[in-house]
């Protein structure tokens, strides 16, 4: 079989080239200001690789997750466009996979939180939305 559904029949006499990242790098926030979850990402792109640094609403103060290395994918077999990333952060605790996907402007974050501490907490699936802020509201 050489494809699982119709959309991955394509050409494939189109040469390779590296993926536009360009409407990936920024910082990217929270479209709901009252969300207890993630309330920012910075994405970096350096030489074709691309990392998310998260950070979290916290008690007092946003908690620095650190930066991830995201996997980027295309929105089609032919798209030569990021348009979607998926990572991973382990906390020891609990780990968390992120996916994303840019609709209208706008990331659409879809977050896997899995604990691994026998503490007898659910694991449990977050969506939210994020806006890439513009220059001005980052000083």
């Amino acid at each position: 079989m050489e494809f699982a559904q119709i959309c991955d029949r394509v050409e494939t006499d189109i040469p390779a080239g590296p993926m536009d990242l360009s409407g990936l790098p920024g910082t990217w926030v929270n479209t709901n200001p009252d969300s207890n979850g993630i309330a920012r990402m910075v994405i970096s792109e350096t030489d074709g690789n691309v990392s998310l640094q998260v950070y979290a609403i916290g008690p007092e103060v946003l908690i620095d997750w650190g930066a991830a290395d995201a996997a980027v994918f295309a929105s089609t077999p032919k798209s030569g466009v990021g348009a979607g990333f998926t990572c991973r952060f382990d906390f020891g605790f609990a780990e968390t996979q992120l996916q994303a996907m840019i609709m209208k402007g706008l990331i659409v974050l879809a977050q896997f939180h899995t604990f691994k501490d026998q503490s007898g907490r659910v694991d449990y699936f977050v969506r939210e939305y994020f806006a890439l802020a513009h220059e001005q509201y980052q000083k």
